[in-house]
């Protein structure tokens, strides 16, 4: 799955409309390798070019989260409004005009899934959805596969979206009164509860495959970076391969359970408690060359993973998942404050790995 744009409109600090556009631009440069390193191809005839990497960049306060806030709360507005009744009151519209404070919010995402174009949106206040759109671009020629206004279907494409019309049908004149198509529920979400509805399903389960990150880090993606590596040696090899990449002189980390005998006896006992169900026992170490008077590798020195290492190591080693997810897939990620904590080598390290020829097809979204 790949992104082209991502629209949005009214929604926080935004009152007019704005494209985030990952779309290459139809040059050349003088360094072929930059086109081939930078750029992928949307479809199998390569006549669609899509950016690797794109950074949003700009002083404190400019907007930059709520772009990303933009399109989180689209994917989660997607996944849960079948199931979720209070999904839309995490919508917030822009407040400082009176001619948008009551208006709906507006989201439109034109993204690529197994060589089909697909331009998908809608708009919705805190209680409704008021409008709801599905384009879909099979050969040369954009569709409408349907196009919904307030509760109606007033666009339906029978032959190439057949499910919905199949929905339609099942539902019947009673369709206003039925649960199952709520006035704050999507109809792309509700489709795609059924096992007919293959390209809805198809498109929900892409979209919600995009990963984000807030970039500050937090306990829990500790913990769950700590298990993984506990729990599963290939993904273990993956991270030091990672760790090595960004040259921040780990040669290898080895896990170790611990139990609370085996933290020094003077530590308060609260303190030890806190450790201990914060960690499960799991800790971290690390090994590093140590170096003679001549400056040659003679050993090993071993430290505590989380005690020793630097702010902007145990930042990369949280991201880890997520960043060796991303290339291994092949699917976007989103990092909220990508360089805080970072040096700006290891934040150049991170993005030369998603514009590599390595990075076959994810794409990385920043803002910084």
């Amino acid at each position: 799955m790949k992104i082209q744009e991502f629209s949005f409109g009214n929604f926080k600090s935004f009152k007019d409309i704005q494209t985030l556009n990952l779309s290459a631009a139809k040059i050349k440069s003088k360094n072929k390798e930059i086109d081939s390193s930078n750029v992928i191809a949307a479809n199998e005839n390569r006549d669609t070019g899509l950016l690797k990497s794109k950074a949003i960049y700009g002083a404190n306060a400019s907007g930059k989260s709520n772009i990303v806030n933009a399109i989180i709360d689209f994917i989660f507005i997607l996944r849960s409004s079948v199931k979720d009744e209070n999904v839309l009151k995490r919508l917030d519209s822009f407040k400082l005009s009176s001619e948008t404070e009551n208006e709906p919010c507006f989201f439109q995402m034109v993204f690529w899934i197994d060589n089909v174009k697909y331009r998908y949106g809608f708009e919705a206040d805190t209680k409704n959805i008021k409008a709801e759109w599905l384009y879909g671009k099979p050969n040369e020629r954009e569709l409408p596969f349907f196009v919904r206004d307030d509760q109606k279907i007033v666009e339906l494409d029978k032959t190439n979206f057949s499910e919905g019309n199949k929905l339609i049908t099942l539902l019947g004149d009673d369709s206003d009164e039925n649960q199952i198509f709520r006035n704050n529920s999507l109809f792309l979400s509700t489709l795609a509860t059924f096992g007919f509805a293959k390209i809805s399903k198809l498109i929900i389960d892409n979209l919600s495959k995009i990963l984000f990150s807030s970039g500050l880090g937090d306990k829990s993606m500790i913990k769950f970076t700590t298990d993984l590596v506990f729990d599963n040696r290939l993904f273990r090899e993956k991270v030091l391969e990672l760790l090595k990449y960004g040259d921040i002189g780990i040669e290898n980390i080895v896990p170790v359970k611990i139990s609370s005998e085996d933290l020094p006896k003077n530590i308060d006992e609260n303190v030890k408690n806190l450790m201990m169900s914060e960690t499960d026992g799991k800790v971290l170490t690390s090994f590093k060359k140590k170096y003679d008077k001549n400056l040659e590798a003679k050993d090993m020195a071993l430290f505590y993973f989380d005690g020793s290492e630097s702010e902007g190591t145990k930042k990369l080693f949280e991201l880890s998942p997520y960043l060796i997810s991303a290339i291994n897939a092949g699917i976007p990620i989103i990092i909220d404050e990508f360089d805080a904590r970072f040096h700006p080598l290891l934040t150049k390290k991170i993005v030369e790995l998603f514009n590599s020829n390595e990075n076959k097809g994810a794409q990385l979204i920043v803002t910084t």
